[in-house]
C-alpha cells in the first residue's frame, strides 16, 4: 500500500463529554467492533470485578471516571482507527485541551435525559476555535429520555453548530423499540445488553408492510410522522459542510447495550477527514509531505508502576515515522533515535518499525522532551497551541517523610513533566507551591507520589489568586518591580519569572503601575 493510502484510510479522533454520559463506554464498545478487546468490562458494575480496559490507573478504577488520556487504535474495514480518550473530569480539562491539538475530528457524547451540560460547552469552544468537524452520538436511549427533537434544537442552541439527524430512535426508555438509520435507509432493532451485533433490516421505504411488522402499526405511523418532519425542517446531509464544522450529524443510541454504535462507526468511516495540515509557527506542513515532522502532546509517567518509565506521546503530522532512524529535537538541536517505539491497544503495547500520520506513537523518555517539543527530519519547526493555563489553585508542598526526599523530588519533578500541575518555587522562601486548574489534580499528584514513588507529602493551604508569566523590554522596570514585590516572585520549572497575585486587586495594581511589563495567563508567549 503506498504512503498517500496509508495516510487516507487513517481515522484520529477524540471522544469527548461531561462525565457519565458514557464517553469510556462508547470508546470501549468501539475496540469491541475492531476487536482489540473480546469483553467489554461494565465501568460501574459491581458484580465484575473488570473494569474499563481504557481506564488503567489505579484511581481511574475506584472513581469510575477517566483522568489520564489514552490512545488506542484498531484496524476496521479496512480503516485504520486511532482514538483517544479524554478526562472527562473538569478538573482535567487542560489535558483534554491538548488532546485536541492532536485529533482531526471529534465525537461529542450527549447524556438523552441530561442534554448539553456545562463541560461539553467548554470543549466544544475548543473545538470552534480549531475549526474541528464534530459529529454528535446521544447516548442512553434505554432510559427515559427528553423528547429528540428538543434534544436537537438544545444541540444547536448550545453547542452553536447546525445539525443533521442521520439516525432516529423509535421511542424511549422501556419503549425504546430500536432507531431508523437515514444515511443507509435501514431499520435496527432494540434488544438490550446483546452482545452479538446484529444487521439492519433494511426498509428503503417506510410505507413498506415490514416496518408495522417488526414494530407495531402505532410506533410505525409515529416515526413516518416524525422521518417527514425530520426531512422537512433539517437540509440534505453533505460531508462537505461537515468537514467545514458548520454542520454536525448526530446519532441516537445506547452505548452500554451496543446499539447505534455500529452505525456510528461505519458513517464515521466514510465521512470523517483523513489526516489534515497541521500549522506550524514557521508554515502549514502538509500530512501528505515525504519528511516526517510530530509534536509530544502530553508526557505520561509510569505506565507500568513495575518500571518507573515514562512515554512521551508523538502525534505524527507529516511523512513517515521509522524506527531507529534519526531526528532533529528542535528544543535541544540535537538528533536522537528511538529503538522501541510503541503502539497502543487499550492498555497492550507493541514496538512498531514505522507509523503514518494521524498515529500516535509512545517514546520512551528520560526526561528528554516537555509538552510541545517538535522532532523533525532535520528541519527546525515548532508546532504550536499547546498551552499550560494560569493556574487558579495554589497549595505549598511539603516532604512528610524525610527518609525519601529524594524519591519526592524525583516524583514531582516527573509528574509536572506530564503537565498535571505546575510547579514554582517561591523567589522570597525557597518553598515548593503546586498550583493546578483544579482540586482533584491535588489528590491524584498525593496518590500517585505514594503509590508511583513511595514518597509522602503534604500539604499546606497559601493564599494567592492566579499566577502570571512577566515579559518585559524594559530592564529597570522589571527589575524594580520583582525588587518591590519580592515576596509574590517565584520561578516556574524552566526559571521564568512568575508573579503570584494573592488578589484580583493586586494584580490590578501592578498591570497599572508598571506599564512596560506584559503580564500573560498562559505560558504560550
Amino acid at each position: 500500500m503506498g504512503f498517500i493510502d496509508e495516510i487516507n484510510r487513517r481515522r484520529t479522533f477524540a471522544i469527548i463529554s461531561h462525565p457519565d454520559a458514557g464517553k469510556t463506554t462508547l470508546t470501549e464498545k468501539l475496540l469491541l467492533f475492531g476487536g482489540a478487546i473480546h469483553v467489554a468490562g461494565a465501568v460501574k458494575s459491581n458484580k465484575i470485578k473488570k473494569t474499563a480496559t481504557s481506564d488503567f490507573m489505579e484511581i481511574e478504577k475506584q472513581r469510575g471516571i477517566s483522568v489520564a488520556t489514552s490512545v488506542m487504535g484498531f484496524e476496521y474495514d479496512g480503516y485504520k482507527v486511532n482514538i483517544l480518550d479524554t478526562p472527562g473530569h473538569q478538573d482535567f480539562a487542560e489535558d483534554t485541551f491538548r488532546t485536541l491539538t492532536a485529533v482531526d475530528s471529534v465525537i461529542i457524547v450527549v447524556d438523552s435525559a441530561k442534554g448539553v451540560e456545562a463541560q461539553t460547552r467548554k470543549l466544544m469552544e475548543v473545538c470552534r476555535m480549531r475549526n474541528t468537524p464534530v459529529i454528535v452520538f446521544i447516548n442512553k436511549l434505554d432510559r427515559p429520555s427528553k423528547d429528540p427533537f428538543d434534544l436537537l434544537d438544545e444541540v444547536e442552541e448550545e453547542l452553536k453548530i447546525k445539525v443533521r439527524p442521520l439516525s432516529w430512535p423509535i421511542g424511549n426508555g422501556p419503549q425504546f423499540k430500536g432507531v431508523y438509520n437515514l444515511f443507509d435507509e435501514s431499520l435496527y432493532l432494540f434488544e438490550p445488553s446483546k452482545q452479538v451485533l446484529e444487521d439492519g433490516i433494511s426498509v428503503k421505504d417506510l410505507n413498506d408492510p415490514v416496518l408495522a411488522e417488526q414494530i407495531g402499526e402505532e410506533s410505525a405511523e409515529m416515526i413516518r410522522e416524525e422521518l417527514e418532519l425530520v426531512n422537512g425542517v433539517y437540509p440534505e446531509f453533505e460531508s462537505q459542510t461537515y468537514l467545514d464544522a458548520q454542520v454536525a450529524p448526530v446519532f441516537f443510541g445506547s452505548a452500554l447495550n451496543n446499539f447505534g454504535v455500529k452505525e456510528l462507526l461505519e458513517c464515521f468511516l466514510k465521512i470523517a477527514p483523513s489526516p489534515q495540515p497541521s500549522q506550524a509557527e514557521e508554515r502549514v506542513v502538509d500530512a501528505k509531505e515525504e519528511k516526517m515532522t510530530g509534536f509530544v502532546f502530553k508526557i505520561h509517567a509510569n505506565m507500568d508502576p513495575n518500571h518507573r518509565n515514562r512515554l512521551a506521546f508523538l502525534k505524527v503530522c507529516s511523512g513517515k515515522f521509522q524506527r531507529n532512524t534519526n531526528y532533529l529535537h528542535v528544543r535541544h538541536g540535537k538528533n536522537m533515535k528511538f529503538s522501541s517505539p510503541t503502539a497502543f491497544m487499550a492498555e497492550k503495547k507493541s514496538i512498531i518499525d514505522e507509523a503514518y500520520p494521524g498515529d500516535i506513537v509512545g517514546i520512551p523518555d528520560t526526561g528528554n522532551f516537555k509538552i510541545g517539543d517538535t522532532l523533525t527530519s532535520g528541519e527546525k519547526l515548532n508546532y504550536k497551541g499547546l498551552p499550560s493555563f494560569s493556574p487558579e489553585l495554589f497549595r505549598y508542598i511539603e516532604n512528610a517523610d524525610p527518609m525519601k526526599s529524594k524519591q519526592l523530588a524525583k516524583g514531582i519533578d516527573q509528574l509536572m513533566d506530564e503537565g498535571v500541575a505546575q510547579l514554582f518555587t517561591s523567589q522570597f522562601n525557597g518553598r515548593k507551591v503546586i498550583g493546578t486548574v483544579g482540586a482533584l489534580q491535588f489528590e491524584v499528584i498525593e496518590y500517585r507520589l505514594l503509590h508511583e514513588y513511595g514518597a509522602k507529602c503534604r500539604y499546606e493551604p497559601i493564599n494567592l489568586y492566579k499566577a502570571c508569566w512577566l515579559e518585559s523590554d524594559d530592564k529597570e522596570q522589571l527589575e524594580d518591580f520583582k525588587k518591590r514585590k519580592l515576596q509574590y516572585m517565584a520561578k516556574d520549572k524552566f526559571g521564568r519569572d512568575v508573579f503570584m497575585a494573592d488578589s484580583a486587586y493586586m494584580l490590578q495594581m501592578a498591570e497599572s503601575n508598571f506599564k512596560n511589563i506584559k503580564f500573560h495567563f498562559t505560558s504560550e508567549f
